[in-house]
């Protein structure tokens, strides 16, 4: 299939060009570099520099005929969604609505969305499962799952075929070395653990250290980067063969806690890693696992890069190419 990746520049965006290019699949970049980065393209692929907020943009890029497109351009950080809202409307939604209408006009009409387990909000009941409760406790997973819900529109007034992929915390960079490109301003735990191993920082913050779990420290269900990139493939080839929308959750199914990954680090990367405790950050649920097990149904996915030892090597590895170890 010939496929648009709109933010194929980025972190996740990039590793998932490279699995579409591992199946043979026709590939062009739309991306507007505002996090994406010219290091993570493919020489092979097209390239368009181009913005979701520009109506012209997109018209230009989709009239080149796609048989395919995968959207993962949105704004993702919480805390800041909950300070600036505005942004997260403009560009998550209104960005996604014009790709939307730039595709249904140009009869490109499968879709693979980056959606996020935000749109679960506190945990019921775990592990989650699709059919949970949705109460986001932020205004990014609002504009996810608007977005949701405005694809499942289109589905059934317009025919386009969507494939909603929830993540759990994406972790890890490709294990044969690129793409590479670190995130920029990340907030996510694996990042800033490297940043302290590397002296980028000197000493980090684990938040909560009394939760009601097995060392008190936050539980999560991290899912390496690869893994994900290999649902979206899957899930891209199951829309057009069977011409069936589909919503899964993808996680690793494993909770790790915040201390162990720490602990971890430190034997992986050798660094003392210095961290200091600190009260819990308000709206954070002691445990957040999933249950992927629509996604082994529906795709034949299971995640195989996802362990601890893995997505914390691959990360390290990343760090120590882009010369952020400190002396």
């Amino acid at each position: 299939m010939k496929v648009l990746v709109i933010g194929g520049a980025g972190y996740i965006g990039s590793h998932v060009v490279k699995e579409l290019m591992k199946k043979n699949h026709e590939v062009v970049v739309f991306d507007n570099l505002s996090s994406g980065l010219r290091e993570n393209l493919f020489p092979e692929n097209k390239f368009i520099y181009g913005n979701i907020l520009i109506q012209d943009d997109l018209e230009k890029a989709f009239s080149l005929g796609f048989d395919a497109f995968v959207h993962l351009a949105a704004f993702k950080a919480a805390g800041e969604s909950m300070l600036e809202p505005e942004k997260y409307s403009v560009n998550n939604i209104t960005g996604t609505i014009n790709i939307l209408n730039a595709a249904v006009k140009h009869n490109c009409k499968n879709m693979v969305f980056s959606s996020s387990a935000a749109v679960f909000g506190e945990p019921k009941y775990l592990p989650i499962d699709e059919e949970h409760p949705k109460n986001p406790e932020n205004y990014y997973g609002f504009t996810k799952l608007k977005i949701e819900e405005i694809m499942a529109w289109y589905d059934k007034i317009r025919g386009l075929k969507f494939a909603a992929l929830r993540y759990f915390n994406a972790a890890g960079y490709d294990v044969d070395g690129f793409p590479c490109g670190l995130e920029q301003n990340p907030a996510n735990l694996l990042p800033v653990i490297m940043e302290t191993a590397c002296g980028m920082r000197k000493q980090m913050r684990v938040f909560g250290t009394d939760y009601d779990t097995r060392d008190g420290t936050c539980i999560r269900d991290y899912v390496h980067v690869t893994d994900l990139a290999d649902a979206h493939v899957k899930a891209l080839e199951y829309i057009a063969k069977t011409g069936e929308s589909l919503t899964v959750n993808l996680g690793s199914e494993t909770g790790v806690t915040v201390k162990e990954m720490l602990d971890t680090a430190r034997k992986i990367t050798g660094k003392e890693i210095p961290a200091v405790f600190a009260d819990r950050r308000p709206g954070d649920p002691a445990n957040l696992v999933a249950t992927s097990k629509l996604a082994r149904e529906k795709l034949g996915w299971t995640p195989t890069h996802s362990d601890v030892t893995t997505l914390l090597e691959s990360t390290w590895k990343a760090y120590l190419k882009n010369g952020k170890l400190k002396d």
